[in-house]
């Protein structure tokens, strides 16, 4: 092999009589390139098509006919044809060529500096890769795409016509690298970022199932100790527990399920929540109407939705008085900015629970406070027969 010619780190096989300034429009044209290279890049094109333009750009300022982003796949030491343009069909993101010695791309990378070949024919410092031989390429000129503090691999300039490549093209060529090196680095970046991110949702979601699960045991737990109790009122105190211990349950059952730990669709969480309670209450039928897509924080949709267990467990418990009966539960936006969640009973008994002083009991006293938590607003409407209750609710936090 013979000793390459080496300037200011270039490897560069000497131009036969070529014109070295190859005219101050093509220098120009150049630098309109890699300004709109760099344009694309802060735009945020994605990097697959960001490496197209950049191909399609490098030709077009070299006036070759191919061009190509090598990308080195190290354990197999060979590059892949990740890009290009000019190429025949089955050539981009299928062709691979050795990254030793036996390609120009290769001896680049072990060189660790750019490199032209102006004459691959003769050319006697590495191999004249097949894939070129078959498209007729005479000529080929080369930089390395850096990334992350390591080789990305090669970005490859060939032609067939007999203008040589000069010194001067390097630094076109080198830009353009120097451009897809920073999306290479920014695209790794992200790449590490959806990483930690799909991480941190994949514990969240463990944790809110594991959670969910807990709060099942403790309600399960809850249960027994009502079935085991000897005071009825005590037993009742308990199963009431369980079911607010549930409720909770379930915002976690929902979020382990969703890909949003932060937002909740409220329609979704109190139909699930009702269908659990129309198992518990089983002399009531509890029956749903909800609108789906009023999506809201989490710690709202869980206050609403322990209102709304607490009506279903007074509507059971007072309005009808052990006895069966139909509770309907609705859901439904109420305009831009709220929602209305509301519980309604056919029944002829006491509208909410008191104790033996006349003072509310303690679900009444559970959804006033969580009313005042949300800034809803509490209603009841009799009807003939049954009552409803109404909570409108903002959709947001009021600031």
């Amino acid at each position: 092999m013979s000793e390459p010619d080496d300037r200011d780190g270039e490897i560069i096989e000497p131009a036969r009589g070529a014109d070295p300034s190859r005219g101050l429009q093509q220098r120009i044209r150049q630098q309109e390139i890699l300004a709109e290279l760099g344009v694309s890049a802060l735009q945020g094109a994605t990097f697959d098509q960001l490496l197209t333009d950049a191909v399609r750009l490098t030709a077009q300022g070299l006036d070759a006919e191919f061009c190509k982003v090598l990308e080195l796949l190290p354990f197999e030491n060979e590059f892949l044809v990740r890009a290009g343009v000019g190429w025949s069909p089955g050539v981009v993101g299928v062709a691979k060529i050795s990254a030793n010695l036996d390609s120009p791309a290769g001896y680049a990378l072990r060189c660790g500096a750019p490199v032209i070949s102006n004459h691959l024919e003769s050319e006697k410092r590495f191999k004249t890769p097949e894939i070129l031989r078959r498209h007729g390429v005479h000529r080929a000129m080369n930089v390395i795409l850096q990334g992350d503090g390591k080789p990305f691999g090669v970005l490859e300039v060939d032609s067939r016509s007999p203008t040589e490549f000069v010194e001067q093209d390097i630094a076109f060529l080198q830009g353009a690298a120097n451009i897809l090196g920073m999306a290479i680095e920014r695209e790794r970046e992200e790449r590490k970022l959806r990483a930690a991110l799909a991480r941190n949702e994949a514990l969240l979601k463990e944790m809110n199932h594991r959670v969910k699960n807990s709060l099942a045991i403790v309600g399960g737990m809850l249960r027994l100790q009502a079935n085991d109790a000897e005071d009825e009122q005590a037993g009742d105190l308990l199963n009431e527990a369980s079911h607010r211990v549930d409720a909770i349950a379930k915002a976690h059952d929902q979020l382990s399920r969703g890909s949003d730990v932060e937002r909740m669709d409220i329609g979704k969480y109190v139909e699930a929540l009702c269908r659990d309670l129309d198992e518990s209450v089983a002399q009531c039928d509890v029956r749903t109407e909800v609108e789906e897509g009023i999506v809201i924080a989490t710690d709202r949709a869980v206050a609403t939705a322990l209102i709304v267990n607490e009506l279903i467990a007074n509507a059971a418990k007072y309005a009808y008085e052990s006895q069966s009966g139909v509770i309907l539960v609705r859901v439904a936006r109420a305009g831009e900015k709220n929602f209305v969640a509301s519980v309604r009973d056919e029944g002829a008994g006491k509208p909410h629970a008191t104790d033996s002083q006349g003072r509310k009991g303690l679900g009444m006293r559970i959804i006033g406070a969580f009313t005042r938590q949300l800034d809803a607003t509490f209603e009841m409407k009799k009807h003939d027969p049954g009552t409803e209750f109404i909570v409108l609710i903002p959709l947001h936090t009021p600031s």
